[in-house]
């Protein structure tokens, strides 16, 4: 989901960033698993479809294979395409909601690229909506007409924004320091209150529960880093509060009716010569340091590493926001682990623990989960409210024969101790990749996001694509040398199906629940769970979210460069007969990535964001690609969030 880095790659720079891996490591177990684990089952799935590809790529939409196959999904599929608009299904409408710069305050200015300010976008919606949460009014019930819509915004497009910007080396050397006041405060997170009226969604503007969390918002430091060392700055001697969020990506919920958002591409923001200082191993692990994407090293020093070395120690983590108190301060939930994040899903297993998981997306990084130390409390808010700080972070390893193995990150044992440069569990939480590194964790193909499907309790992780793995490199779970298709991996935890499941568990099964690319090429090494349709077949899987039926609804980053099409949302079975058939519902306009997607819980509404439209190359402020969604002239492409619903009121999928 971090087409922030993407952005160098569409604007014609030479590579993705997220492609090039800071993990120096060649974890033990990989040089011994080269042969990809297919399962009697996986094979013979693989030949049915084989089978049927003569047959089924010819078929007409009306009677797709996915239906053939027993799909319980009976929208039309659309057809791979790129233009400049958007693109739902035949009896679906799709309605923009809310844009970038869109009033959340009565006494907010209405957008007007022209007249830009800091002040006025504090109180206006953020650029880049990515993670969207629908949280139901009143808190606790399952009201799908009126809830509290929380977002990500992960960065800007400065070229889309301002007059004469073409590339991020002009936003670098050319922004004012009024500009970049407004990208600042461009960033973090909203909360707005959302009400259908008549099929339609509207803003509340005048909602008290509205609200921006912006790069000068206090956010509480909380965990075993409170206070450390390695988080004090002169700013905050305490080294108990930071200032803003960075970057933030994917996220999640909690069962307690927080939102959580993980904060990832933080690299982006700092510039320095990271060697000079304390923090020069852990720096260059991240990333961290040199010449960055944003000019706020000119005018905030904190961004500068030779300055103030921790400040970067106080970004890469998890935070939680609680949506329904509009006073309370946000938490910073160091007990998560630090490395840029994608993702924070929570679920309750088997004796009511938490378990929360989460992907480091980069190439060569690791899936973690944090499994609290108490239970859940149902019905008791002050108990649960700082369960995130008590627990135990594990790292993963996918071995040849199906089994996960969760690592334990626990100061003490193992190699995590002061030989190795670690003297306490703060130490090993601001240093996560390389504790992970240490233990042998298994290096992924990009792992992004990572949802439990809540009817049956199993873990799947978007692998979003890694160029980078080479042939010497592959295993079981990344089985494919320049991988551009990624992959869909399916953790099974032991026990029963949903709340029985134990998360706890250091031991799963994993297997392969998609393989990206198209199945009339045998070079792509594709795998779905039967016949797909022309249209059906997907690269670049990012995000997910869960129907109330547990079917997979997949959003995907990168397919304009797969194979030329835009970002898209597929949907498919967990299970039964349309297992893993993956099916095309909705495309994005031109430059954009697809991403968030959520439903109310009447399954009534699809809420999805529509993060940079027009982020191609030579696409500026002055000539943009598309003019997506207000097609007016001299308004620019804004991000927004889009609401579908099906025509007749319906169950979307239906």
């Amino acid at each position: 989901m971090s087409n922030m880095n993407d952005q160098d790659r569409r604007s014609g720079a030479p590579a993705d960033l997220d492609d090039q891996p800071c993990n120096p490591t060649q974890s033990p177990h990989i040089r011994d698993v080269i042969a990809e684990r297919i399962t009697r089952r996986g094979m013979l799935k693989g030949l049915a479809a084989g089978t049927a590809l003569a047959s089924f790529f010819g078929t007409t939409l009306d009677s797709s294979p996915a239906e053939a196959a027993g799909s319980t999904l009976r929208f039309r599929e659309i057809k791979h395409g790129l233009d400049g608009t958007h693109h739902v299904p035949r009896g679906y409408s799709a309605q923009i909601v809310v844009r970038w710069g869109d009033k959340l305050a009565a006494d907010a200015p209405a957008f007007d690229v022209t007249k830009q300010t800091a002040a006025a976008q504090a109180k206006q919606f953020g650029y880049n909506n990515d993670f969207l949460a629908f949280m139901p009014l009143p808190r606790g019930s399952n009201a799908s007409d009126r809830g509290l819509l929380f977002s990500n915004h992960e960065y800007t497009n400065g070229e889309l924004m301002w007059p004469g910007i073409a590339s991020n080396n002009d936003k670098r050397d050319k922004l004012t320091a009024d500009q970049v006041a407004v990208e600042m405060n461009a960033h973090g997170l909203s909360v707005v209150e959302l009400k259908r009226t008549d099929g339609r969604w509207n803003v509340v503007v005048n909602s008290r529960y509205n609200r921006r969390f912006i790069t000068s918002t206090p956010f509480r430091i909380a965990g075993p880093c409170a206070g450390h060392p390695r988080m004090k700055t002169k700013a905050d001697p305490a080294g108990l509060t930071a200032l803003g969020t960075l970057n933030n990506c994917a996220g999640g919920t909690t069962p307690w009716g927080t939102c959580l958002s993980g904060e990832e591409n933080i690299n982006n923001f700092f510039t320095g010569d990271a060697s000079k200082t304390p923090e020069a191993a852990a720096h260059k692990r991240m990333g961290v340091g040199g010449r960055p994407r944003n000019p706020w090293f000119k005018f905030d020093e904190r961004f500068d590493v030779e300055k103030e070395p921790n400040e970067a120690n106080r970004f890469g983590w998890i935070v939680e926001v609680d949506p329904y108190d509009p006073k309370s301060t946000p938490v910073k939930r160091t007990s998560l682990g630090r490395c840029r994040h994608e993702g924070a899903a929570t679920f309750v297993g088997k004796g009511g623990l938490v378990a929360l998981y989460t992907g480091d997306d980069q190439s060569f990084e690791y899936v973690y989960k944090f499994v609290t130390n108490k239970p859940f409390q149902p019905g008791n808010r002050a108990a649960n409210r700082d369960l995130l700080d008590d627990g135990v972070l594990y790292v993963a390893r996918f071995d040849a024969d199906g089994s996960v193995k969760w690592l334990p990150l626990v100061f003490g044992q193992g190699p995590l101790t002061a030989a190795n440069g670690f003297n306490s569990q703060a130490d090993v939480l601001i240093e996560t990749r390389r504790a992970a590194d240490l233990v042998g964790a298994t290096p992924m193909d990009r792992p992004e996001y990572i949802e439990a499907n809540p009817r049956t309790g199993r873990v799947y992780i978007a692998l979003t694509k890694n160029a980078e793995r080479k042939q010497d490199r592959v295993d079981a779970a990344n089985p494919r040398a320049n991988n551009v298709f990624g992959q869909i991996v399916e953790m099974i935890p032991p026990g029963g199906r949903g709340s029985q499941s134990d998360h706890a568990a250091t031991e799963f099964k994993w297997n392969f629940f998609v393989k990206g690319g198209d199945p009339r090429k045998p070079e792509h090494g594709a795998q779905y769970g039967g016949a797909v349709s022309s249209e059906g077949w997907l690269a670049t899987p990012d995000n997910f979210a869960f129907d109330n039926q547990g079917r997979i609804w997949i959003s995907t980053d990168g397919q304009d460069d797969a194979f030329g099409s835009a970002d898209s949302i597929y949907a498919a079975d967990t299970s039964g007969p349309g297992r893993g058939i993956t099916r095309l519902f909705f495309n994005g306009p031109r430059g954009s990535e697809v991403c968030g997607p959520c439903f109310t819980p009447d399954n009534t509404t699809l809420f999805v964001a529509i993060q940079h439209p027009a982020e191609e190359k030579d696409s500026t402020l002055e000539k943009p690609s598309t003019r997506w969604p207000d097609f007016k002239p001299n308004v620019p492409p804004r991000p927004a969030v889009l609401a579908i619903t099906k025509k007749d009121g319906g169950v979307v999928g239906s």
